[in-house]
């Protein structure tokens, strides 16, 4: 999404949140609460269904959830929101959910009687616009270097934790058609998601696109590359492809996040562990991304409803529905209680959880900018690792990200 198209939208869910956000534009059935969110996977779908169902019954109301494609949320949502036909809740990914609070589309959830008691101040901020608390979490992720345990034991080698570590481990397990290492470079959210921990972990900052500390990081990317320790392809990957090679032997070693532990428990023959994601000099914090996805509740004017709707939001982001769902999903409960529990029940993934207690949401230095830097970034990724210098990418992107061209 550009810096312009952002712009753009921004002044459309204005116009929107003083007309069609206000009052309710159809009948509505009293009992019946709808949630707009991306669980078009069937495993995700029947989680929530089941979730829906114990808070509706707990409630005394239905919950039905309307389930479309992650990148098409927030454009159902305005579409709905212009037909005066929004749904009493919508799950925005969290780094979307910024645009439409900033055009007063969004409750405040505090309002509504939601705490945040228990949430880490960085899950706060996540779900946050300009201090105001407008989106639940019920649970979080972020990147962590997957590997496979069998390849590294049979060459000798540790885990590497440091970026000359990780280097020098990607090189030796070269081999054939094994890569040492495989990541997403690809044009879309899924490379600058990926990008992040290698930037913020050396100091880079997303204000200054063009900094030192930026370059160094697009240049280790560069570097695995010229080692042939990482695929040319990387520039079209995906992380579901980087998962793909990862589980097909053709990388030893990946950048990912839990979304993929179900699919790689699927192959019985692969022994995969996971550490938190390598930093520049031993150390130093590793800081990735937070990711997830937030329940928010729209402006619609409707305040019994509203009210109605927050209730559901707490049921579904309770300390007990977060673990219920953290625990399919494989993701990190977002209630610090919740979490500690979680640790027991999966130590397998206690350096995920490491991970998150240092990971940071992407808007929340730039809110609703955020878009136009990623866009920018991906470009820069496309130049930089097919023969452009990463100065010069990202020198590019930065006047890209300011412009909004």
């Amino acid at each position: 999404m550009s810096k312009r198209f952002n712009k753009s939208l921004a002044a459309a869910l204005v116009l929107l949140a003083g007309t069609a956000l206000t009052g309710c534009g159809q009948q509505r059935d009293s009992g019946v609460y709808t949630v707009l969110n991306s669980s078009t996977d069937e495993s995700y779908h029947r989680w929530d269904a089941q979730a829906m169902a114990r808070c509706g019954e707990q409630l005394g109301v239905t919950i039905k959830q309307q389930s479309v494609p992650a990148a098409q949320v927030m454009t159902k949502a305005l579409r709905m929101a212009s037909s005066k036909s929004l749904p009493d809740i919508v799950q925005f990914d969290a780094s979307e959910m910024p645009t439409f609070a900033e055009a007063g589309g969004l409750t405040d959830l505090r309002t509504l009687g939601l705490s945040t008691d228990g949430v880490p101040p960085g899950i706060v901020n996540f779900g946050s616009y300009r201090g105001t608390y407008y989106g639940a979490a019920r649970s979080v992720n972020t990147l962590a270097l997957f590997y496979n345990k069998d390849l590294l034991a049979e060459a000798g080698l540790k885990v590497p934790a440091t970026w000359d570590e990780l280097r020098a481990t990607a090189k030796k397990l070269t081999a054939g058609k094994r890569y040492g290492i495989a990541l997403s470079a690809g044009g879309a959210e899924d490379g600058v998601f990926q990008f992040t921990p290698f930037m913020w972990s050396n100091g880079g900052d997303e204000t200054r696109l063009d900094g030192p500390r930026v370059v160094q990081a697009l240049d280790y990317w560069k570097a695995l590359l010229k080692d042939g320790s990482l695929s040319k392809s990387t520039v079209g990957w995906t992380q579901a492809d980087v998962n793909d090679q990862f589980m097909a032997g053709n990388a030893a070693m990946m950048i990912n996040g839990p979304w993929q532990v179900e699919t790689l428990n699927t192959k019985k023959s692969l022994h995969w562990g996971i550490a938190r994601i390598p930093v520049p000099k031993a150390g130093e914090k590793s800081v990735g991304p937070l990711g997830g996805a937030v329940l928010t509740v729209p402006n619609t004017g409707d305040t019994a409803r509203e009210k109605t709707a927050g209730r559901v939001v707490a049921c579904l982001s309770s300390e007990k529905e977060q673990l219920t769902y953290a625990l399919n999903s494989w993701m990190v409960p977002a209630d610090a209680r919740a979490a500690a529990v979680w640790r027991t029940r999966v130590p397998e993934l206690d350096a995920l959880a490491d991970q998150v207690a240092q990971a940071r949401s992407r808007t929340a230095k730039l809110g609703a900018g955020w878009s136009g830097v990623s866009l920018a970034l991906q470009s820069a990724f496309q130049s930089a690792l097919t023969g452009q210098s990463s100065e010069s990418a990202l020198k590019r992107a930065q006047q890209r990200a300011t412009s909004g061209n």
